[in-house]
Protein backbone atom coordinates (compact mmCIF):
# COMPACT_ATOMS: atom_id res chain seq x y z
CA UNK A 1 0.00 0.00 0.00
CA UNK A 2 2.98 2.34 1.08
CA UNK A 3 4.74 1.62 -2.50
CA UNK A 4 1.48 2.63 -3.92
CA UNK A 5 1.05 5.70 -2.08
CA UNK A 6 4.32 6.87 -3.49
CA UNK A 7 3.90 6.09 -7.39
CA UNK A 8 0.63 7.91 -7.13
CA UNK A 9 2.71 10.86 -5.79
CA UNK A 10 5.68 10.26 -8.26
CA UNK A 11 3.02 10.11 -11.11
CA UNK A 12 1.01 12.89 -9.93
CA UNK A 13 4.48 15.07 -9.69
CA UNK A 14 5.14 14.07 -13.01
CA UNK A 15 2.23 15.02 -14.74
CA UNK A 16 2.86 18.35 -13.09
CA UNK A 17 6.04 18.99 -14.37
CA UNK A 18 4.83 18.08 -17.90
CA UNK A 19 2.46 20.47 -17.34
CA UNK A 20 4.55 23.41 -16.71
CA UNK A 21 7.18 22.56 -19.45
CA UNK A 22 3.92 22.87 -21.91
CA UNK A 23 2.58 26.12 -20.37
CA UNK A 24 6.33 27.44 -19.80
CA UNK A 25 5.53 29.89 -22.38
CA UNK A 26 2.66 31.37 -20.80
CA UNK A 27 4.64 31.57 -17.82
CA UNK A 28 7.50 33.47 -19.80
CA UNK A 29 5.04 35.64 -21.29
CA UNK A 30 3.77 36.82 -17.94
CA UNK A 31 7.10 37.32 -16.83
CA UNK A 32 7.97 39.64 -19.40
CA UNK A 33 4.81 41.45 -20.03
CA UNK A 34 4.69 41.81 -15.83
CA UNK A 35 8.80 43.24 -16.11
CA UNK A 36 7.89 45.89 -18.91
CA UNK A 37 4.79 46.75 -16.69
CA UNK A 38 7.07 47.56 -13.80
CA UNK A 39 9.66 49.25 -15.53
CA UNK A 40 7.20 51.71 -17.87
CA UNK A 41 5.55 52.21 -14.10
CA UNK A 42 9.26 52.71 -12.69
CA UNK A 43 10.13 54.96 -15.27
CA UNK A 44 6.99 57.13 -15.78
CA UNK A 45 4.48 57.48 -13.46
CA UNK A 46 7.15 57.04 -10.31
CA UNK A 47 8.38 60.59 -8.80
CA UNK A 48 12.29 59.90 -9.03
CA UNK A 49 13.52 61.11 -5.49
CA UNK A 50 17.79 62.45 -4.91
CA UNK A 51 19.51 62.13 -1.78
CA UNK A 52 21.53 63.85 0.01
CA UNK A 53 23.69 64.15 3.14
CA UNK A 54 25.79 66.18 5.44
CA UNK A 55 28.19 64.66 7.76
CA UNK A 56 28.58 66.90 11.55
CA UNK A 57 31.91 65.73 13.24
CA UNK A 58 30.71 66.21 17.27
CA UNK A 59 34.11 66.58 19.36
CA UNK A 60 34.68 69.52 21.70
CA UNK A 61 37.39 71.94 20.62
CA UNK A 62 39.37 72.20 23.49
CA UNK A 63 39.51 68.36 23.63
CA UNK A 64 42.86 67.21 21.73
CA UNK A 65 42.90 63.99 19.86
CA UNK A 66 45.87 62.89 21.50
CA UNK A 67 44.57 63.03 25.09
CA UNK A 68 41.53 62.00 24.41
CA UNK A 69 40.28 59.22 26.74
CA UNK A 70 37.95 55.99 26.22
CA UNK A 71 35.62 58.08 28.88
CA UNK A 72 35.92 60.82 26.59
CA UNK A 73 34.73 58.65 23.54
CA UNK A 74 31.73 57.13 25.44
CA UNK A 75 30.52 60.65 26.63
CA UNK A 76 31.20 61.96 22.82
CA UNK A 77 28.77 58.66 21.66
CA UNK A 78 26.17 59.83 24.18
CA UNK A 79 25.99 63.22 23.56
CA UNK A 80 25.76 62.74 19.92
CA UNK A 81 22.38 60.73 20.08
CA UNK A 82 21.20 64.00 21.96
CA UNK A 83 22.23 65.87 18.74
CA UNK A 84 20.10 63.50 16.82
CA UNK A 85 17.02 64.57 18.94
CA UNK A 86 18.35 68.67 18.65
CA UNK A 87 18.53 68.23 15.02
CA UNK A 88 14.94 67.39 14.66
CA UNK A 89 13.40 69.41 16.93
CA UNK A 90 10.62 71.64 16.13
CA UNK A 91 12.94 75.56 16.06
CA UNK A 92 15.53 73.69 14.41
CA UNK A 93 13.05 72.56 11.64
CA UNK A 94 11.14 75.15 10.98
CA UNK A 95 14.35 77.86 11.40
CA UNK A 96 15.64 75.75 8.12
CA UNK A 97 11.59 76.19 6.68
CA UNK A 98 11.65 79.46 7.13
CA UNK A 99 14.92 80.28 5.52
CA UNK A 100 14.65 78.16 2.41
CA UNK A 101 10.72 79.78 2.14
CA UNK A 102 9.62 76.35 1.47
CA UNK A 103 5.85 75.20 1.51
CA UNK A 104 6.00 72.79 4.07
CA UNK A 105 4.94 71.71 7.41
CA UNK A 106 7.15 70.30 10.36
CA UNK A 107 5.35 67.29 9.88
CA UNK A 108 6.29 67.02 5.98
CA UNK A 109 10.33 68.40 7.12
CA UNK A 110 10.35 65.28 8.96
CA UNK A 111 9.39 63.14 6.44
CA UNK A 112 12.39 64.33 3.80
CA UNK A 113 15.33 64.17 6.14
CA UNK A 114 16.84 61.11 8.31
CA UNK A 115 19.22 61.82 11.23
CA UNK A 116 21.83 58.75 11.53
CA UNK A 117 24.77 58.05 13.44
CA UNK A 118 27.38 55.54 12.38
CA UNK A 119 27.73 52.77 14.76
CA UNK A 120 31.12 53.72 17.41
CA UNK A 121 31.38 57.18 15.48
CA UNK A 122 31.00 60.74 16.72
CA UNK A 123 29.82 61.57 13.30
CA UNK A 124 26.28 62.56 12.63
CA UNK A 125 24.77 61.87 8.91
CA UNK A 126 21.64 64.51 7.84
CA UNK A 127 20.11 63.19 4.61
CA UNK A 128 17.55 64.57 2.70
CA UNK A 129 15.39 62.79 -0.23
CA UNK A 130 13.65 65.05 -1.88
CA UNK A 131 12.24 64.81 -5.45
CA UNK A 132 14.32 68.17 -6.44
CA UNK A 133 18.28 67.69 -6.03
CA UNK A 134 19.06 70.98 -6.01
CA UNK A 135 16.60 71.95 -2.99
CA UNK A 136 17.92 68.21 -1.54
CA UNK A 137 21.25 69.78 -0.78
CA UNK A 138 20.21 73.19 -0.36
CA UNK A 139 18.04 71.34 3.21
CA UNK A 140 20.87 69.83 4.11
CA UNK A 141 23.30 72.57 4.20
CA UNK A 142 20.63 74.36 5.85
CA UNK A 143 20.34 71.84 8.35
CA UNK A 144 23.67 71.98 8.85
CA UNK A 145 23.86 75.46 9.46
CA UNK A 146 21.28 75.96 11.67
CA UNK A 147 21.51 72.76 13.99
CA UNK A 148 25.33 73.46 14.55
CA UNK A 149 24.16 76.67 15.99
CA UNK A 150 21.65 75.40 17.73
CA UNK A 151 23.78 72.56 19.53
CA UNK A 152 26.06 74.82 20.47
CA UNK A 153 23.81 77.38 22.50
CA UNK A 154 21.37 74.61 23.98
CA UNK A 155 24.28 72.13 24.68
CA UNK A 156 26.80 75.50 26.00
CA UNK A 157 29.80 73.59 23.94
CA UNK A 158 31.55 74.50 20.52
CA UNK A 159 30.08 74.13 17.37
CA UNK A 160 30.02 70.62 15.23
CA UNK A 161 32.77 70.44 12.56
CA UNK A 162 31.32 70.05 8.95
CA UNK A 163 32.78 67.18 7.76
CA UNK A 164 31.57 67.23 4.25
CA UNK A 165 28.53 69.57 2.72
CA UNK A 166 25.65 67.92 0.83
CA UNK A 167 26.60 66.82 -2.43
CA UNK A 168 24.35 67.57 -5.77
CA UNK A 169 22.92 63.70 -6.96
CA UNK A 170 22.69 63.79 -10.66
CA UNK A 171 21.01 60.71 -10.57
CA UNK A 172 17.97 59.76 -8.72
CA UNK A 173 18.23 57.18 -5.65
CA UNK A 174 15.07 55.76 -6.30
CA UNK A 175 12.85 54.64 -8.00
CA UNK A 176 15.28 51.56 -8.92
CA UNK A 177 14.08 50.91 -12.59
CA UNK A 178 16.33 47.37 -12.87
CA UNK A 179 15.45 46.33 -9.56
CA UNK A 180 11.98 46.95 -10.25
CA UNK A 181 11.75 45.55 -13.42
CA UNK A 182 13.53 41.98 -11.95
CA UNK A 183 10.91 41.90 -9.32
CA UNK A 184 8.21 42.61 -11.96
CA UNK A 185 9.18 39.90 -13.92
CA UNK A 186 9.80 37.54 -10.64
CA UNK A 187 5.87 38.42 -9.39
CA UNK A 188 4.12 37.18 -13.33
CA UNK A 189 6.18 34.23 -13.28
CA UNK A 190 5.14 33.28 -9.97
CA UNK A 191 2.19 33.99 -10.78
CA UNK A 192 1.10 32.36 -14.02
CA UNK A 193 2.98 29.36 -12.03
CA UNK A 194 0.92 29.20 -9.22
CA UNK A 195 -2.56 29.70 -11.47
CA UNK A 196 -1.56 26.97 -13.41
CA UNK A 197 -0.51 24.35 -10.66
CA UNK A 198 -3.89 25.63 -8.60
CA UNK A 199 -5.84 24.87 -11.77
CA UNK A 200 -4.29 21.56 -12.64
CA UNK A 201 -5.05 20.37 -8.69
CA UNK A 202 -8.74 22.10 -8.96
CA UNK A 203 -9.27 19.75 -12.12
CA UNK A 204 -11.16 16.54 -11.42
CA UNK A 205 -12.32 16.02 -15.00
CA UNK A 206 -11.96 12.19 -15.95
CA UNK A 207 -9.54 12.40 -19.10
CA UNK A 208 -8.06 8.89 -19.54
CA UNK A 209 -8.44 5.24 -18.11
CA UNK A 210 -5.76 5.56 -15.51
CA UNK A 211 -8.15 8.21 -14.38
CA UNK A 212 -10.62 6.07 -14.12
CA UNK A 213 -8.88 3.89 -12.16
CA UNK A 214 -7.42 6.14 -9.85
CA UNK A 215 -10.05 8.10 -9.05
CA UNK A 216 -13.35 5.78 -9.78
CA UNK A 217 -11.44 2.65 -8.56
CA UNK A 218 -12.46 0.85 -11.93
CA UNK A 219 -10.91 -1.03 -14.19
CA UNK A 220 -11.54 -0.67 -17.71
CA UNK A 221 -12.71 -3.27 -20.44
CA UNK A 222 -11.37 -1.75 -23.84
CA UNK A 223 -10.97 1.57 -25.29
CA UNK A 224 -12.12 2.66 -28.64
CA UNK A 225 -9.71 4.51 -30.48
CA UNK A 226 -10.50 7.36 -32.41
CA UNK A 227 -8.73 8.31 -35.10
CA UNK A 228 -7.44 11.87 -35.93
CA UNK A 229 -9.73 13.68 -37.89
CA UNK A 230 -12.73 11.15 -37.38
CA UNK A 231 -14.91 13.32 -35.22
CA UNK A 232 -14.19 16.03 -37.98
CA UNK A 233 -15.23 13.65 -40.86
CA UNK A 234 -18.63 12.84 -38.88
CA UNK A 235 -19.55 16.35 -39.07
CA UNK A 236 -18.84 16.12 -42.46
CA UNK A 237 -21.04 13.47 -43.57
CA UNK A 238 -24.19 14.82 -41.32
CA UNK A 239 -23.61 18.11 -43.24
CA UNK A 240 -23.80 16.02 -46.92
CA UNK A 241 -26.57 13.90 -45.59
CA UNK A 242 -28.58 17.10 -44.85
CA UNK A 243 -27.82 18.86 -48.17
CA UNK A 244 -28.60 15.71 -50.29
CA UNK A 245 -32.05 15.58 -47.60
CA UNK A 246 -32.85 18.95 -48.91
CA UNK A 247 -32.56 18.39 -52.50
CA UNK A 248 -34.82 15.18 -52.37
CA UNK A 249 -37.38 16.93 -50.73
CA UNK A 250 -37.25 20.15 -53.38
CA UNK A 251 -37.65 17.32 -55.86
CA UNK A 252 -40.09 16.16 -54.48
CA UNK A 253 -42.27 19.47 -54.02
CA UNK A 254 -41.15 19.69 -57.48
CA UNK A 255 -42.91 16.98 -59.15
CA UNK A 256 -46.36 17.45 -56.34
Amino acid sequence: MEQNTNDEIEIDLLELFHLIRARIWIIILSGILTAVCAGLISSFLLTPIYTSTTKLYILNKSTSLTSLALQDLQLGTQLTQDYMVLVKSRPVVTQVIDNLELNMTYEDMLNVITIDNPANTRILEITADYPDPYLAKRIVDEFATVSTTRIAKIMDTSQPTVVEEGYLQPNPSSPNIKKNTIIGALIGILLSGGIIVVLYLLDDTIKDSEDIEKYLGLHTLGLIPIETGAQKQMELDKRKRRRQLKKGNRKKAGRG
